[in-house]
């Protein structure tokens, strides 16, 4: 399925305009109605019942194309978690958050800082330490917020007191869902910032090819060779990093070790890598690069930008470092190979 899954979505994708800014509602009408937008969501809750490696290839390439749309967030966090605490969910796009909301019967209530996505979703799914909430827009009044690359990042206060929220919308949270939660999300970061990458390589080889210096293009010169040389392997690993991180998921479950060892190697590894192409490409294309109206910026700030979410490569990097000396020697190339 995954040759045909690349193939679709890079199809839909590719025929959308990404420079704008906010919610792009005509590209995630056309995602729902090719099945993408729950794709690992099981089918008897309304989902496509996709793995996680489906869902990697539709999320590389979202990011690739900069794509204005709460994939991440629909399907990975609060479909899943909402499935998984038994709470019915609306239609459209959804977000999810870990919060330490007061939750009293059906009174709820707090504030939740840098929501993805709040302004557009039609559903807010809340994981507290004791529950999971399913919040409607009208129960939550928003202040617009972004990051970097000017994606709703959103300030969210809520307040029920005055009629509650359905007992439906209130469940205990499953066992383990917070660490699954974190897991997931940076997974799905990792996968994102593995097309980001991919983009900002893409377009720093084709304008190398095209820019003319001292009568010739600036492809031709070792130096730039050697830059996009470097870029190259950084993308390469970066993208074999979230791969294995997304075949380890499919394979043994988000509560398996190996599944939390290789998403944290791939959140590490994807950041990591942003930080050098960003850079490398922005030296390729020199002043133009760093415009507005120029595309690299819809690779480059999301590559910023997302490097730090979902756990930056430092705090991947020290739970890693923690995972092998709690194992010890013996366990080291068992870890990195994911051999028994």
């Amino acid at each position: 399925m995954s040759d045909e899954l690349r193939e679709l979505a890079e199809s839909i994708f590719a025929e959308v305009a990404t420079a704008g800014a906010g919610f792009d509602s005509a590209l995630w009408k056309t995602l729902a109605a090719s099945g993408l937008t729950r794709l690992t969501v099981p089918e008897a809750a309304g989902g496509s019942g996709g793995t996680v490696a489906d869902a990697a290839v539709l999320l590389t390439a979202a990011g690739a194309h900069a794509a204005r749309v709460p994939l991440v967030e629909t399907d990975l966090l609060a479909g899943w978690l909402a499935h998984a605490a038994g709470i019915s969910l609306p239609d459209g796009p959804l977000t999810a958050v870990r919060a330490d909301l007061q939750v009293s019967g059906d009174r709820v209530a707090g504030v939740l800082h840098r929501v993805p996505w709040a302004r557009a979703a039609a559903g807010l799914v809340v994981l507290t330490p004791a529950h999971v909430v399913l919040l409607t827009p009208d129960a939550l009044r928003i202040t617009d917020g972004t990051n970097l690359a000017e994606e709703p990042r959103d300030t969210v206060q809520v307040g029920t007191a005055s009629r509650g929220v359905p007992a439906a919308a209130v469940t205990p949270a499953p066992r383990g869902a917070a660490g699954e939660f974190r897991v997931r999300a940076a997974l799905g970061r990792a996968q994102l910032l593995a097309g980001a990458a991919r983009a900002a390589l893409a377009g720093s080889v084709r304008y190398a090819g095209e820019r003319q210096q001292f009568g010739r293009p600036i492809g031709r010169f070792q130096a730039v060779q050697q830059q996009l040389a470097l870029a190259a392997a950084e993308v390469a690993a970066a993208s074999a990093a979230a791969t294995a991180a997304a075949a380890a998921a499919t394979a043994d479950g988000f509560g398996a070790a190996s599944t939390r060892f290789a998403v944290a190697a791939a959140k590490a590894r994807t950041g990591e890598a942003a930080g050098v192409v960003a850079r490398i490409a922005h030296q390729v294309h020199g002043a133009i690069g760093f415009t507005r109206e120029h595309d690299l910026r819809l690779a480059t700030t999301r590559l910023w930008a997302w490097r730090e979410e979902d756990g930056s490569d430092a705090e991947w990097n020290a739970e890693i470092g923690s995972a092998v000396l709690a194992a010890g020697p013996d366990a080291l190339w068992p870890l990195i190979t994911g051999s028994p």
